[in-house]
């Protein structure tokens, strides 16, 4: 893995822009439209809206343009509240994020397989992902200090025991739901990239992960955060990656493994998608979901429209 070069991606932006100046390259169809694929989302993306209207955020989202949805949990919903308002909005769900541990009325990967399915199959949904490591077991921030901060310092402890205990859950959790017919993978945020003994957490969880029972979702965002480049990555770890978060960050951010970033649109930031995507495609990823963390410049609603404007363009 390499650090991502800002110059040559702002460079390569421009000359994209210079040939789509071009007849020939005005002609082409754009990535998501050359290969068939809905531009989804991530419904984490629109914040309390999703659980204050349902109904009226999923009909937003769809009349952008957006075909999948991403979840986030549920949203404070009961899986068959979504699932009508998915249905009444032309709107697919095609996977979920759901945390280590269940919450109340929330289910988490630990929790009964049978459950899990049932409500999967109700939502239509064949992919879970876990989020983000599980919360270390009787760990708290110092006085002063952040959560990312803190999650930062957890992850690069000598030794990458809590990477370690997290290929484990992952591989017991997987095998279990790939009983139920269920798929479960692991999305990235910049954690997972701080050195540990001279390696990555992100190293030890692919070399820890059984393929058959564990895949990953690529978050290019936080893959960039780090100072890594995303299509390095893929290359890395061939066919390890089933899903990506289509994420954008501003030049303005700074390296680091604290879960920190300057968010931006997508197409708005440096990553190079006209580069990204097609490699994402030729490494298996087929289900992409436009999200963006806040803070945002403006309303949310409008960041997506543009997002989905861009993407939908001649990259």
């Amino acid at each position: 893995m390499t650090l991502l070069d800002r110059r040559s991606i702002l460079f390569s932006g421009l000359a994209l822009g210079a040939m789509a100046s071009t007849p020939s390259f005005a002609r082409r169809r754009g990535f998501f439209a050359r290969h068939g694929l809905p531009v989804g989302v991530q419904l984490y993306t629109v914040g309390a809206e999703a659980a204050k209207d349902l109904d009226g955020t999923l009909a937003r989202l769809a009349a952008i343009g957006y075909r999948t949805v991403e979840l986030a949990g549920l949203h404070g919903h009961k899986a068959t509240e979504l699932r009508q308002a998915a249905d009444k909005a032309g709107l697919r769900f095609t996977s979920i994020h759901l945390q280590a541990t269940a919450r109340g009325r929330e289910p988490g990967i630990d929790s009964d397989p049978a459950r899990i399915a049932a409500e999967m199959n109700i939502l239509g949904i064949k992919d879970v992902v876990l989020p983000l490591m599980p919360w270390p077991e009787g760990g708290r921030p110092k006085a002063g200090e952040g959560i990312g901060d803190y999650l930062a310092r957890v992850a690069a402890t000598p030794g990458g025991d809590i990477w370690k205990r997290t290929a484990a859950l992952l591989n017991a959790r997987g095998a279990l739901l790939k009983r139920e017919g269920l798929r479960l993978g692991y999305h990235n945020h910049n954690v997972e990239f701080a050195p540990v003994d001279g390696r990555t957490g992100f190293d030890i969880l692919m070399a820890e992960t059984d393929p058959a029972l564990v895949s990953f979702e690529m978050d290019a965002g936080w893959v960039v955060a780090a100072g890594l480049d995303p299509i390095h990555l893929l290359r890395r770890y061939p066919r390890r990656f089933r899903q990506m978060h289509v994420k954008d960050v501003l030049d303005s951010t700074v390296r680091n493994f604290a879960i920190r970033q300057d968010p931006t649109e997508v197409g708005s930031g440096i990553i190079p998608w006209a580069k990204l995507l097609p490699a994402a495609y030729a490494a298996g990823i087929q289900q992409f979901y436009v999200e963006q963390e806040p803070p945002f410049a403006g309303p949310k609603f409008d960041a997506l429209t543009k997002s989905f404007a861009y993407l939908t363009g001649q990259i």
